[in-house]
């Protein structure tokens, strides 16, 4: 039986699930906007959906399923995702201080990016191979 392949540009690891689904009990539905280098370099920042506004100049990367009933969206901003448009994103947790604007600032724990190279077959899925 052939396997069909699921294509995202974001992932999440097991200990940021885990949290996020502590951080939505706290705080209620969630959203990443991926940050471009500013305050906090390029931190994944984590916000109470509304709190967070995003606009004509964000790119909705995908969304995360963490086991809660709706998905955790994720956002970069357009010029950061031309940075980062051949790129795989995915969402882990480590112990440390993060940003001050993102949810889990308080719990000891800050949310970072780890990123690979798209394959071969995601370059194609995504229409970035010419």
């Amino acid at each position: 039986m052939a396997q069909t392949r699921t294509y995202s540009r974001v992932a999440v690891t097991d200990a940021a699930a885990s949290l996020l689904r502590a951080l939505t009990a706290q705080h209620g539905r969630l959203m990443f906007h991926q940050s471009g280098g500013c305050c906090d370099g390029s931190a994944p920042m984590c916000f109470p959906v509304g709190m967070f506004m995003t606009g004509p100049s964000d790119v909705r990367l995908g969304e995360l399923d963490v086991g809660l009933h709706e998905p955790i969206e994720v956002f970069i901003s357009a010029a950061q995702f031309e940075y980062w448009k051949y790129t795989h994103l995915t969402i882990d947790v480590v112990p440390g201080r993060g940003a001050g604007f993102s949810v889990e600032g308080p719990t000891g724990n800050r949310f970072i990016i780890r990123s690979r190279m798209l394959d071969d077959a995601e370059l194609d899925h995504f229409g970035l191979r010419g």
